[in-house]
């Protein structure tokens, strides 16, 4: 399951950096811990920010951590800081 979420998120970012998102850098082999770090923080990334003036939340590691294939992957905190980043910042997409 790490694997896909891992190819998911790397194919959102390819997709936010064609759109023009600066993204920090990221190795597959630390992708689990960069995104859980990333959630446990206290604030949205600038990307996020970003894809969200462009309407591609979509493309978020939040949305992803709400998708029902990987919630499994992340703790109930990560999750819901998740889905209320999404929320407050009026993404309603989520599954």
């Amino acid at each position: 399951m790490e694997n896909r979420f891992v190819t998911a998120w790397c194919k959102c970012r390819k997709e936010a950096a064609a759109l023009g998102v600066r993204l920090r850098p990221m190795d597959a082999a630390g992708a689990m811990k960069l995104a859980r770090r990333c959630l446990d923080g206290h604030r949205e990334s600038d990307g996020f920010f970003a894809l969200a003036e462009r309407d591609r939340l979509d493309l978020s590691l939040e949305a992803l951590a709400v998708d029902p294939r990987f919630t499994p992957l992340f703790s109930d905190a990560q999750a819901n800081t998740a889905l209320a980043r999404l929320l407050s910042a009026g993404y309603y997409g989520v599954q």
